[in-house]
């Protein structure tokens, strides 16, 4: 039988929102054995100053399997 928990992470990226992804379930991926997956949640964006998209953010809810 296997038990697997569901975490939620936000992270962000200058370049796109795959990258802020693939950013986000690296560093995850750091401390948190037997990922299994990931769904994006949000993507949000933000704007600098002068009106251009100056970060690309997204909310992944990464899920592993306990020991």
């Amino acid at each position: 039988m296997a038990v697997a928990k569901v975490i939620e992470i936000t992270a962000a990226s200058t370049e796109s929102f795959e990258d802020a992804i693939r950013q986000g379930v690296s560093k995850a991926s750091e401390t948190v054995r037997a990922i299994q997956g990931a769904w994006v949640k949000e993507q949000k964006v933000k704007i600098s100053d002068d009106g251009n998209i100056s970060e690309y953010r997204v909310d992944l809810m990464v899920t592993f399997v306990l020991d």
